[in-house]
């Protein structure tokens, strides 16, 4: 079962396809029953949207965001 790096809970996909943008994306859903959304885009970026409402974004170049279920966004400009 694989983990989620950032909380170390494993977890179970349970649906994958790809959406009208030509992205794919998984459901997953945690041991504690958490649901979280997974999309891996052609251009090489990545989001996560939790269950709890706050969401990743990794453009795959090197800047990434996290946004809590609260709306606070944190920015990060590093390199790849």
């Amino acid at each position: 079962m694989p983990e989620n790096s950032y909380t170390g809970e494993s977890y179970d996909v349970t649906s994958r396809g790809v959406n009208d943008q030509g992205n794919s994306y998984d459901h997953r859903v945690s041991e504690s029953g958490a649901h979280s959304y997974h999309y891996s885009n052609q251009d090489g970026s990545y989001y996560y949207q939790n269950s709890n409402g706050s969401t990743y974004y990794n453009s795959g170049d090197g800047y990434s965001r996290y946004t809590t279920s609260e709306g606070n966004v944190s920015e990060n400009y590093g390199s790849k």
